[in-house]
């Protein structure tokens, strides 16, 4: 029996980095590839910082034979000198968590990302060794550590150089990451977003594990060229409008452009680093442009008195904005050591005033755009009006004739009528939808059974989003609107499920429906009520033994266990399942695995659904020869002998 006191010894004090590897989802969020990479996000924010605040305009990212990785700056390099602690200032840093040179003023950081002090250190605990080489202008010096940084070399004086900058090359442990394969395609996303906020910065990728490959990010305006990558699929409505300026010591730069398209894309940084879930500069650019735009409408009688005003989201559909905040130390402040929200209390008003100032001068200066955009917000406020009214009357009964007619004979519907504990399975097929709605949980699980491949939305209008029965039959189950109107809070489910074959046409279904959800029901990938079920991919079975494997790896695993005397069948698609066995294996919420679709990144999410799903069929296969590893997979029932 376990020992269950809870005692003065029961409490254990984890010292050094062990606290990092216990948890190291505390300090880099995760261990999937998102963790892995933010690995490199924390020791480039350190080159950057520097680059900042005015030492060196050159980073070097490469990615190296033995699957580590070198971050070279040319800033003033790491210092090496002895620290009252009693060792190296290098070794303090990469081995004591919150020790940096941005806690105090005399570290010359007067604007700067990594303000926690665990960047260099975290990183040295989660891989199996580091390096550092620090040139300072005089010498040359080196620090090398290893077992997660328990082992701890000498500093070594390697001898005389005239340059400056710090070469930090680390390899992650995979004791720690299952997967420690660093994605090229990634690394330059990050690398040439950066390059887009700090105007001149250049940063070069260079990948050495293959055949050597390399890009070259520099540009002299940024946000603008920022804006223009993401725009580059949609008709603009205007040239980019870029703004700059400073109040209460806050630097605010941005740029934004209307568009075409349905969706908002606003993107947001705070000293370089991406603040993804927003923050108070967001709120700031959202109040100003609502508050401007109905300010400009009712001063140029596009508004009457009467009528009520425009919403945020009437405003802001179809505007790209890019915004980046140079804050002071004393007041950036950050939620959370990933630093993806921020909390600067100062910064609202600081954006507001800027936004508020340029877009007033902007819409003055052109009166026929600021009508057209005005002209399309009325529209998206009519539109918004409309849906609201129709969901209110579904709610009521008065348009439930309708909906029934649309869901007629195609959704087997939940009995239970809380909406947070539904979940809608869009399921590939008759064959497997009749197995999924015979295999359900009637009480929370409803099923929506797809013909064939649904429209691509990407380049679709609104009206043939419509009339197309696949989609309209969605839009109508989950009853939440479409579009600029969609509201997630308001789905009849908080569950959306796409459960498709394990083959070529279930990955392209997958696509299209992530498409339309992406354009036109982004809020569901927002509030994380976007899945994609896991079926497996094969049955091994042995004897009265049977299991079900979900990969290569897994039935790998499997055949080396049973050594012989098994048989191994290959699922091709859901139909093959029968009821209990796919309820067993891809809808239990006890033994099911669900994927999460989630919005990590938006700018380099913008530019992959335009680029695989738009028209231009260069930029598609450029992408796949990038990064999709084409092999022979045999579809077989195997016997072992």
């Amino acid at each position: 029996m376990p020992d269950n006191q809870y005692n003065q010894d029961s409490i254990v004090i984890l010292e050094g980095l062990d606290a990092v590897r216990k948890r190291p989802g505390m300090y880099i969020g995760s261990t999937d590839t998102r963790g892995l990479h933010h690995l490199v996000w924390e020791i480039l924010d350190n080159a950057i910082d520097e680059a900042l605040n005015g030492y060196g305009n050159e980073i070097h990212i490469t990615l190296n034979k033995d699957q580590s990785v070198s971050v070279e700056d040319h800033g003033r390099g790491m210092p090496v000198g002895k620290h009252k602690s009693g060792v190296s200032a290098l070794q303090v840093i990469f081995t004591v968590l919150h020790a940096g040179g941005k806690f105090t003023s005399q570290g010359g950081y007067q604007s700067a990302g990594g303000l926690h002090g665990v960047g260099a250190s975290v990183v040295n605990a989660l891989c199996s060794w580091c390096k550092v080489i620090v040139h300072d202008g005089k010498d040359m010096w080196s620090m090398e550590f290893s077992d997660g940084g328990k082992k701890i070399g000498k500093l070594i004086h390697e001898g005389s150089s005239k340059r400056t900058g710090s070469i930090v090359t680390f390899k992650p442990d995979p004791k720690i990451f299952k997967n420690t394969t660093f994605s090229y395609t990634k690394i330059c996303e990050r690398a040439q977003e950066s390059a887009f906020l700090l105007k001149g910065l250049k940063i070069i990728v260079t990948d050495l594990r293959k055949e050597k490959r390399e890009v070259i990010y520099q540009y002299e305006d940024g946000l603008k060229a920022f804006v223009e990558e993401i725009n580059s699929d949609h008709v603009p409505m205007h040239d980019p409008v870029s703004f700059s300026s400073e109040t209460n010591g806050i630097m605010v730069k941005g740029c934004f452009q209307y568009t075409d398209d349905y969706q908002e894309n606003i993107f947001s940084f705070a000293n370089m680093v991406r603040t993804r879930d927003g923050g108070t500069h967001e709120m700031g650019a959202k109040q100003a442009f609502t508050k401007i735009f109905n300010e400009y409408a009712r001063k140029n009688g596009l508004l009457k008195e009467k009528e009520k005003g425009f919403e945020g989201n009437d405003v802001r559909e179809g505007l790209c904005l890019v915004i980046n905040l140079t804050i002071p130390e004393q007041f950036l402040q950050f939620e959370g050591q990933t630093k993806e929200k921020l909390g600067t209390p100062e910064a609202k008003t600081a954006t507001d005033n800027v936004v508020s100032e340029y877009l007033r001068y902007f819409l003055e200066e052109n009166k026929e755009i600021a009508n057209t955009l005005v002209r399309k917000m009325i529209k998206a406020a009519n539109a918004r009006n409309a849906a609201r009214k129709a969901r209110e009357e579904a709610r009521k009964g008065k348009g439930k004739n309708k909906t029934e007619r649309v869901l007629s004979g195609k959704l087997a519907s939940a009995q239970s009528k809380d909406a947070r504990k539904k979940e809608l399975f869009l399921v590939e097929g008759d064959s497997a939808g009749g197995s999924a709605k015979q295999g359900r949980d009637s009480k929370y699980q409803a099923i929506l059974p797809l013909r064939g491949k649904v429209l691509n939305t990407e380049k679709a209008s609104m009206d043939a989003i419509e009339k197309n029965e696949e989609l309209n039959t969605i839009i109508h189950a989950l009853s939440a609107g479409v579009g600029s109107n969609f509201v997630a809070e308001d789905s009849n489910y908080y569950k959306v499920i796409i459960m498709t074959d394990a083959d070529d046409d279930g990955a392209h279904i997958q696509n299209l429906l992530l498409t339309f959800f992406y354009r036109h029901m982004r809020g569901l990938i927002e509030h994380e009520m976007l899945y994609i079920a896991l079926p497996p991919l094969y049955r091994i079975a042995k004897g009265k033994k049977e299991y079900y494997l979900y990969s290569d790896e897994e039935l790998e695993e499997k055949k080396q266990e049973f050594k012989n005397g098994y048989t191994i069948t290959r699922y091709k698609g859901l139909g093959e399942m029968n009821a209990s066995q796919l309820w067993e294996t891809t809808m239990n919420p006890e033994t099911r695995t669900l994927l999460c679709v989630t919005l990590e990144n938006a700018m380099m999410a913008e530019k992959r659904v335009s680029e695989l799903m738009g028209d231009k069929a260069e930029l598609r296969r450029n992408w796949i020869e990038d990064n999709v590893i084409f092999t022979l997979e045999d579809n077989y029932k195997e016997v072992g002998i």
